[in-house]
C-alpha cells in the first residue's frame, strides 16, 4: 500500500507501492544507496572530464584523449577482476554492514585524494588520477557484494521485487541528478580557478552521509559460517553460476551487449569535439541513460514485471543495441539526448530482471559469492568495456567505433537467445529451474 497521504493513482496513473519503507532498515538502506549513487556519478563525471580536458588542452589528440578515457575504465576493472570473488566470500563469511563501513571510509579518502591532485594543473597527473580510479576499483570489489547480498536481510521476501524495483530507482534518480550537478559544480570551479575541486568535495560530502546511513542500520549479529574455507566458498559461489543457466544467461548477457555497445566513458569526447557543448552539457548527456531508466524504474516500482521475464529482458537488449547505433550517427545534441535516454529505459529493464533472478534465485549463505560473481560480470561489461571503447575510438574514431559496437550487441543478443533457450523462455521470477536450483543448494547444507 501507499502511505495514507498519498492516493494510490493520480490522474489514471498507478503509483509505486512505497509500503517497503515501514522497514526502518531498508528505508536507512535506501538513503545510503542515494548517497553513494551521488557520490559515484558526480566523481565519474568530473573524472572524465578531468582526464580529457587535461590531455587534450596538453595537446593529445581526440584519439589519443579517448584512449585515456577508455584506460580509467582499466584501471578500474583490473584489481575487481583479481578481489572481486575475495570480496564475495567475505561477504558471507563476515557482517556485511561493517564492511559496506570499511569500504566508505577507504572512498572518503579516494575523495580527498582526488581534491588535493585537483590543486595541481597539467597532463603530468593524469597518472595519478588513473592510479586513484585504480584504488576506487578496489574498493568496488567489496562493495556491491556485501550492499546487495545486505538488502534481503533487511525485508521480507515476498516484498523483495518490490524493493528491487525501488533501489533501482534510487539509483536512477541519483544517475540523473548526480552528473547535472556534477556539470554545475565543474563550471562553478572553474569559473573560480579551482578544476574540478568542488565536484570532488561533494563526493566527499556525500560518502560521509551515506556512512551516517550505514551505521544507523540494526540488524542481528553476523552468523559465522562453520568451517569456512574462502577457497572452497568461492569454488561453491561459481559452481551455483555454472550450473544455473538462467542466471548465467542473464549476467552473460548484460556482459556482452554492454561491453560492446556502452559508449558513456566516450561522452567527454562528444560532448567537446562532436556536439560542441560545454561542461553543463555534458552533465545533461550523463544523466540521459538515468532519466530514461528512472522513468521505467518508476513504471515497475508500480507494476513489476511478472510474465514473459525472459522475452522482455532480450527485447531490451535487442533495443539497446539500435538506440546505441542512433547514439554513434547523430551530431545533434537533442538525437544524441534521446537516445541515451532509450539506451537507459531498457536497460532498466534488463537490469530489473537480472537482479531480481538472481536474489530470488540465491540462498542467503551465497548471495554474496553470486553477487560478487555476478558484478565481474559487470564490470567486465561497464569498466572494460570503456576501455574497448577507448580502443575503437583510437582505432576506427568515434562515430565509426560506436556504430560497429551496436550492430555487434544485436548480434550478440541474437546469438544468446540461441545458447541460453532457458532464460529466452523464462516465463516468471519463480521459473522450475530458478526454484530447483535454490532448493537444491539449500538442502545440501
Amino acid at each position: 500500500m501507499a502511505p495514507a497521504f498519498l492516493p494510490r493513482r493520480v490522474v489514471g496513473l498507478r503509483l509505486p507501492d512505497f509500503s517497503v519503507f515501514r522497514h526502518r532498515n531498508f528505508a536507512l538502506y535506501w538513503g545510503a544507496r542515494v548517497s553513494i549513487t551521488f557520490a559515484w556519478q558526480i566523481q565519474a563525471t568530473a573524472l572524465g572530464w578531468h582526464v580529457y580536458n587535461l590531455a587534450r588542452d596538453g595537446g593529445s589528440s581526440v584519439g589519443d584523449a579517448a584512449f585515456l578515457l577508455g584506460a580509467i575504465g582499466l584501471a578500474q576493472f583490473l584489481p575487481l577482476l583479481f578481489l572481486s570473488l575475495i570480496g564475495g566470500q567475505a561477504a558471507d563469511r563476515y557482517d556485511r554492514r561493517l564492511i559496506l563501513l570499511a569500504c566508505l571510509c577507504v572512498k572518503a579518502l579516494v575523495a580527498i585524494g582526488l581534491i588535493v591532485q585537483s590543486q595541481h594543473a597539467g597532463p603530468h597527473i593524469i597518472g595519478g588520477l588513473i592510479a586513484t580510479a585504480a584504488l576506487s576499483g578496489a574498493i568496488n570489489a567489496f562493495q556491491p557484494a556485501a550492499a546487495q547480498s545486505l538488502m534481503p536481510m533487511l525485508i521480507p521476501r515476498e516484498e523483495l521485487p518490490k524493493a528491487i524495483a525501488l533501489s533501482s530507482l534510487a539509483f536512477t534518480g541519483a544517475s540523473i541528478l548526480g552528473p547535472s550537478l556534477a556539470g554545475a559544480l565543474i563550471a562553478i570551479g572553474n569559473a573560480q580557478g579551482h578544476n574540478a575541486q568542488w565536484a570532488y568535495g561533494a563526493t566527499l560530502c556525500f560518502v560521509t552521509i551515506a556512512f551516517m546511513f550505514i551505521a544507523a542500520i540494526k540488524i542481528a549479529p553476523h552468523v559465522k559460517i562453520a568451517g569456512a574455507n574462502a577457497i572452497a566458498m568461492i569454488k561453491e559461489g561459481v559452481a551455483f553460476v555454472r550450473g544455473n543457466q538462467i542466471v548465467l544467461g542473464a549476467i552473460s548477457l548484460d556482459l556482452i551487449v554492454v561491453f560492446l555497445a556502452g559508449a558513456q566513458a566516450m561522452l567527454p569526447l562528444f560532448a567537446r569535439d562532436v556536439l560542441h557543448v560545454d561542461e553543463v552539457g555534458l552533465g545533461v548527456l550523463r544523466a540521459g541513460q538515468a532519466m530514461g531508466a528512472a522513468a521505467v524504474a518508476l513504471v515497475l516500482a508500480a507494476a513489476p514485471l511478472r510474465m514473459r521475464v525472459g522475452a522482455w529482458m532480450f527485447g531490451a537488449t535487442f533495443a539497446f543495441g539500435a538506440a546505441t547505433i542512433v547514439f554513434g550517427l547523430s551530431q545533434l545534441f537533442w538525437l544524441t539526448l534521446a537516445a541515451l535516454i532509450v539506451c537507459g529505459a531498457v536497460d532498466m529493464i534488463s537490469v530489473y530482471v537480472r537482479q531480481s533472478l538472481i536474489q530470488l534465485a540465491t540462498p542467503d549463505a551465497m548471495r554474496g559469492r553470486v553477487s560478487a560473481v555476478s558484478f565481474i560480470f559487470i564490470s567486465a561489461s561497464n569498466e572494460l568495456g570503456d576501455f574497448e571503447a577507448g580502443l575503437m575510438a583510437r582505432l576506427f574514431g568515434p562515430a565509426l567505433s560506436v556504430l560497429i559496437g551496436g550492430t555487434a550487441a544485436i548480434g550478440a543478443s541474437a546469438l544468446w537467445m540461441r545458447l541460453f533457450p532457458q532464460l529466452a523462455r523464462a516465463d516468471t521470477f519463480e521459473d522450475d529451474a530458478l526454484v530447483q536450483a535454490r532448493n537444491s543448494v539449500t538442502d545440501a547444507k
